[in-house]
């Protein structure tokens, strides 16, 4: 790598800690990738279409939920975010490749929307709009993927691709195949909640409350302030650049 390649990754990182530190995380954060204090609610087990098969993906921008097809008739439902009214889209898909710790590129289309953006993110950076993992779908530049900003969970925000919290991801990641069918579609699904054991997953309690969600947000924010205070001190593992769309 030329010594230009790496001083311009370098004032990336910089662009990136140099636009948080300039007010407060949740304020840039906002600006940057969308989204308010509301968040998408949890995970849940629910009824589901019996012509759906085991493995199958289908993502409701209508229900704001990715549902993963777990048996006959069951599946997990999981809170996304949606892409906003200007990126929308839908349409039978399959996912082509999975990437740990993707790094992120804006596109200059959204450069030039957002010019406050910074030109590269590495994989592993607390501010990497791709979070901790990404589900590439065909051949376009959507993704499935996690988020540095889980306050966008539940809104329609994305340029057009499907946001979930990290954690959310990281347990569907290694469920998922190169080849799985992704169905993509505005229609909503009348789902039900399912009863199931602790072992088969964690009980849902039902979306938050206002008073829980102000305090999952102070909660957050104040680790969002820790990752950014340490993230020019750690070491960031090395990732392959992509021309990716958020």
């Amino acid at each position: 790598m030329s010594l230009r390649t790496c001083l311009k990754q370098f004032a990336s990182i910089a662009a990136v800690a140099v636009l948080v530190g300039v007010a407060s995380p949740a304020a840039n954060a906002q600006s940057l990738w969308g989204g308010d204090a509301e968040w998408g609610g949890a995970k849940q087990m629910v009824s589901f279409g019996q012509q759906y098969n085991p493995g199958q993906i289908i993502v409701s921008f209508g229900d704001r939920r990715l549902y993963h097809v777990v048996a006959p008739g069951k599946a997990m439902s999981y809170p996304i975010a949606v892409p906003r009214e200007q990126s929308r889209w839908e349409g039978l898909t399959a996912v082509t490749q999975k990437r740990e710790n993707p790094s992120w590129t804006p596109t200059p289309e959204m450069i030039k929307e957002n010019p406050r953006l910074p030109s590269w993110v590495p994989g592993g950076h607390p501010m990497n709009p791709l979070g901790v993992r990404a589900m590439y779908l065909g051949s376009s530049t959507y993704r499935i993927h996690g988020t540095d900003a889980p306050w966008t969970i539940g809104q329609a925000v994305s340029k057009g691709c499907i946001r979930m919290f990290n954690q959310d991801v990281m347990e569907l990641y290694p469920k998922v195949a190169v080849g799985t069918r992704v169905t993509v579609t505005w229609q909503r699904f009348n789902t039900t909640g399912v009863t199931q054991s602790a072992a088969a997953s964690p009980t849902y309690s039902g979306d938050p409350t206002d008073e829980e969600r102000a305090e999952r947000r102070k909660a957050f924010l104040a680790k969002y302030q820790g990752q950014r205070q340490t993230a020019g001190k750690t070491a960031r593992p090395a990732a392959q650049k992509s021309a990716a769309v958020e």
